[in-house]
């Protein structure tokens, strides 16, 4: 990330010095893109038996991190100037000027057009029209959304939920049972994880007219709407285990990596303050890795 601060002379925003190459890194949000393609690759692995075919997995990995780059540079155009109004994303490289509109409209073409082209000759069709449908649903309506309805977080929660439905239809071809078992342990993961963001974000959030509560305010029936579909994730957990993906051990972490964002959510329950929303963020943040690294243990 870009770590100079921004200085204002004259009412005008100075962008940080950096290198292009940086810049173009952070325009990408490399720890939101590798998120998703370890999302992918986690569905890959699991749907493999037998040898593993890393060559197709590479292609996952590199088609993936290029077309959810382009993702996430085309929502940053459409934000750039809402960017602007927020501490948190002032700094980003185009709102603070450090790169144009148009090296950003270069760099998502490329991104998106090289990502499916790998995606689409080394890995399979399936992979490459969901990664594209992805781009599409995040960059063209997920994102206008959220300025206008908190149905944007589910609009978002498709997108946010394809990497391991797509990993597993890049190994296996197909987009069975399993990979929407898989979608819908990480569709409903979504929900209490932004929800949290959203309480803790709100007062900015405001101030540039992004929509993301369910409801107006912080209130008691947010809550019940993250404690709602935290429960979804309790018998979710278990499917994999009750489809042969994998054993009953992953289903008891699962169950209890649930079980834990539910009990912080009951905490904010109780006392509604930014800190008791923080912590069910970082017990979300704690369960996708632990969830998805106990079902891959599980099935070896």
């Amino acid at each position: 990330m870009v770590k100079e601060t921004l200085t204002i002379e004259q009412d005008k925003i100075v962008a940080p010095k950096a290198s292009k190459p940086k810049l173009y890194w952070e325009l990408a949000k490399p720890r939101l893109t590798w998120l998703v393609v370890f999302s992918g690759a986690f569905g890959f692995l699991l749907a493999s038996k037998g040898d593993i075919e890393w060559g197709k997995l590479l292609s996952l990995v590199v088609g993936s991190f290029m077309i959810t780059s382009a993702a996430n540079t085309i929502n940053q155009i459409i934000e750039k100037e809402l960017d602007k109004k927020m501490k948190r994303t002032c700094n980003r490289p185009l709102p603070s000027g450090a790169l144009t509109v148009n090296e950003a409209i270069i760099f998502t073409l490329i991104m998106s057009v090289v990502g499916t082209f790998i995606l689409w000759f080394f890995v399979n069709g399936i992979a490459a029209w969901l990664s594209l449908l992805s781009l599409l649903l995040y960059a063209f309506v997920y994102t206008p959304m959220k300025q206008i309805s908190p149905i944007s977080v589910l609009i978002g929660a498709f997108p946010g939920a394809f990497p391991p439905m797509i990993g597993w239809a890049a190994m296996t071809g197909e987009v069975s049972t399993e990979a929407l078992i898989l979608f819908g342990i990480q569709f409903f993961w979504q929900f209490p994880h932004f929800w949290a963001i959203a309480w803790i974000g709100d007062t900015e959030y405001r101030k540039a007219g992004f929509k993301m509560l369910p409801y107006k305010e912080k209130n008691e029936t947010t809550v019940i709407q993250i404690i709602i579909y935290t429960l979804i994730l309790l018998p979710l957990g278990v499917m994999p285990a009750q489809y042969g993906i994998t054993g009953i051990a992953s289903a008891f972490v699962a169950i209890l990596a649930a079980l834990g964002i539910l009990w912080q959510a009951y905490g904010l329950l109780k006392d509604r303050s930014d800190k008791a929303a923080l912590r069910i963020m970082f017990a979300s943040i704690i369960y996708l890795p632990v969830v998805m690294i106990a079902f891959l243990v599980d099935k070896i």
